[in-house]
């Protein structure tokens, strides 16, 4: 019979120590052991996966993963991907994130230019109202010209953003 804690101590807490996916192989107390996830998290933020329930709804837990890797916002609990500290932390490290926020979130105008300006096609998991709103849209193309396509019929058809568009995709293709 395996002993869990023998595999735990001599095999899962030192290979977590350099590789977060080692969490794979945690039992179930360890994974729901804060020190032992965080430790995983800091080395890749997806593992956060593998955490408990308790964990994912964790804002430590969770602020730490999505400082490493944004989209590990997926795994967080519903209450997390509707904190506005978590979720920033989670766009500006990477604008996808933005697909696993809340709507409340989506539609929080601070978040989606975060998320915009670090990728600007994540325009495109932004609410109906920030894909309509100026702004958002002209920081969107700024950053990635095709994100115009994800801006509402109104504003694609804004010759301004068009413009603006248009400059981007050119000096990406030079």
């Amino acid at each position: 019979m395996v002993d869990n804690d023998m595999v735990d101590n001599e095999l899962v807490l030192p290979a977590l120590a350099k590789f977060g996916f080692a969490m794979w192989f945690a039992s179930d107390s360890m994974r729901n052991n804060k020190n032992v996830v965080l430790l995983a998290v800091e080395k890749e933020g997806s593992s956060l996966m593998l955490a408990s329930n308790e964990l994912k709804n964790d804002k430590d837990v969770v602020f730490a993963a999505v400082k490493h890797t944004g989209t590990a916002l997926e795994f967080a609990s519903a209450v997390l991907k509707n904190d506005k500290e978590v979720v920033l932390a989670a766009v500006k490290q990477c604008g996808w994130a933005l697909t696993f926020a809340s709507a409340d979130m989506r539609n929080d105008k601070e978040v989606v230019l975060a998320a915009v300006k670090k990728t600007g096609r994540a325009l495109n998991s932004a609410s109906a109202d920030m894909r309509n709103d100026k702004e958002v849209v002209l920081a969107a193309v700024k950053k990635t010209g095709r994100a115009l396509t994800y801006a509402s019929t109104e504003l694609r058809d804004d010759l301004t953003l068009q413009l603006v568009a248009a400059r981007t995709i050119s000096a990406s293709n030079a």
